[in-house]
């Protein structure tokens, strides 16, 4: 009989991962990046333990979206206070606050709990092919599509 592997976090074997997001959809980095984040891709994934790898995201100025999402999509914040709710479609947060676009994707797959704020620590989206993370020796990891 196997017995379940219940993994602590000082046994945690990290590794650093790099996504080239040209030509990408989105949604597909999106899942697979959040997939690596929480750890659900190794064989001793354990829910209460941050044992996803660390993730960086080149090129995030590249990736697309599909259909007339431009036009139709927004993005909504609010200050909490009276008339604080800002309002942004997908094309301005695409050409202006391109990070905080993809970070936003990647992170709402992710768990809203204290787990998940230490599994969105591990993320880094720059907007160029450059990346100060070099010393880490991050592998290349494919997204299909």
């Amino acid at each position: 009989m196997r017995q379940t592997t219940m993994l602590k976090p000082s046994e945690v074997e990290r590794q650093w991962y790099v996504v080239d997001g040209t030509n990408c959809t989105l949604g597909r980095l999106a899942t697979e990046v959040a997939t690596v984040l929480r750890g659900k891709h190794k064989p001793t994934y354990t829910p209460n333990v941050d044992c996803g790898d660390y993730v960086i995201v080149v090129n995030a100025d590249k990736i697309k979206i599909s259909g007339d999402q431009d036009e139709k999509k927004f993005y909504y914040s609010h200050s909490m206070y009276p008339g604080g709710l800002k309002v942004r479609s997908t094309k301005v947060m695409r050409e202006q606050y391109t990070v905080e676009w993809v970070e936003k994707a990647i992170k709402g797959m992710l768990p809203h709990t204290k787990l998940g704020d230490k599994m969105r620590g591990h993320l880094f989206v720059y907007e160029g092919p450059e990346h100060p993370h070099a010393a880490q020796k991050p592998v290349e990891l494919k997204i299909k599509g």
